[in-house]
């Protein structure tokens, strides 16, 4: 099977260090700013940066609408620190106008752990990685409050005040961190997330690449 065609939200945030982390976990990762650029990706990663301006500039570039369609068409996305705020389904804490692409039945609290200089690294026990704990980088990132019922938790905050908050979960061909792994090197997440994009190309009923593209599972991965 061919590598898999990999987009990032590119219009805000730290695209370039999540394209070299998928490249480096065997993606074809490209740039997604316009509908068009979309429609031919096979998952896509929201990165970190500023949810209330990612919110703003997916209206602008018309990109909110066609982003919703096609995670409700099963397309896997992962979201880092402001990708989880976008992916979540209630966000605490944010514009009264701000909106978000939805998908995982979560409560999300916006710049939960503080403000910049209260940034923070720390090991977490992460399931679904195989070896030691991941390094985590916490920078004005928020915490997961709730979730629902088919929303898997696969990492909490160990000690300190923050002690057995949420701050990342998987729900279907969705995954979202509190943190920044692009930033440390270790490739284990990213890793992951190319799997569940590569699952979802072989698995029958999921689509590929766009929501109007016809062509089977299987001519789309050649």
């Amino acid at each position: 099977m061919s590598s898999p065609v990999i987009g990032v939200f590119a219009l805000q945030g730290d695209v370039r260090e999540h394209l070299h982390a998928l490249r480096s976990a065997g993606a074809d990762a490209v740039p997604v700013r316009r509908p068009g650029e979309l429609a031919a990706v096979d998952g896509m990663v929201v990165p970190g940066g500023e949810s209330t301006t990612m919110s703003r500039l997916s209206t602008v570039f018309e990109l909110l609408d066609p982003i919703r369609e096609r995670i409700a068409d099963g397309m896997p996305v992962y979201g880092s620190c402001a990708g989880m705020i976008m992916l979540a389904g209630t966000v605490l804490d944010g514009r009264p106008d701000q909106e978000s692409f939805g998908g995982i039945d979560m409560v999300v609290r916006r710049n939960a752990f503080g403000r910049q200089v209260d940034s923070f690294e720390t090991d977490l026990v992460f399931n679904g990685v195989d070896g030691d704990p991941v390094h985590a980088v916490f920078i004005r990132a928020p915490w997961v409050e709730s979730t629902g019922p088919d929303v898997e938790i696969l990492a909490r905050v160990s000690g300190g005040p923050a002690d057995g908050r949420i701050v990342a979960v998987r729900q279907g061909n969705l995954l979202a961190t509190s943190f920044h792994p692009e930033l440390t090197g270790d490739l284990r997440v990213h890793g992951l997330f190319v799997e569940m994009v590569l699952r979802g190309l072989r698995e029958p009923g999921l689509r590929g690449r766009g929501t109007t593209d016809e062509r089977t599972i299987e001519e789309a991965v050649r």
